[in-house]
């Protein structure tokens, strides 16, 4: 049985151009590198960037991305800081909690987000996509 995400590998298309990013501007602890790769970390995240000349640049077109949580309190902060790097936005906020959806390096779709799934269930209850159901444990 799964008990929970063990982590995320991003294959990255320059290595040391996305550590740095990943390092200085989004401010996750290094944990190790090799020569193809490295692990970063935050409570509860264990990230791995994976050299891949495979990787294009390009961001893909659908809307899967990596969300990062932060207090409500830190975010103008650290929007400002993004946008001081001229990190890319590729999608204006649309629901609950306050989010700023950015690009890494290699187009990688990121989202700083206020809230959790709690605060997004609550929200949805009060006014609920299209063809919403809640499965409450009843």
């Amino acid at each position: 049985m799964l008990t929970g995400l063990n982590h995320l590998t991003l294959a990255v298309s320059d290595l040391n151009r996305s550590l740095a990013f990943y390092r200085d501007v989004l401010q996750l602890r290094v944990e190790a590198t090799w020569d193809a790769g490295a692990y970063l970390s935050l409570p509860g995240l264990w990230l791995c960037l994976s050299l891949d000349p495979l990787r294009s640049s390009e961001p893909c077109t659908d809307y899967t991305h990596y969300a990062f949580s932060l207090n409500a309190a830190d975010f103008s902060t650290f929007v400002a800081k993004l946008k001081a790097a001229n990190v890319q936005e590729w999608r204006d906020n649309r629901s609950e909690g306050a989010s700023f959806y950015f690009l890494d390096p290699d187009g990688h779709k990121l989202e700083a987000h206020v809230g959790d799934l709690a605060s997004r269930l609550a929200a949805c209850r009060q006014k609920p996509y299209a063809g919403m159901r809640f499965y409450d444990e009843s």
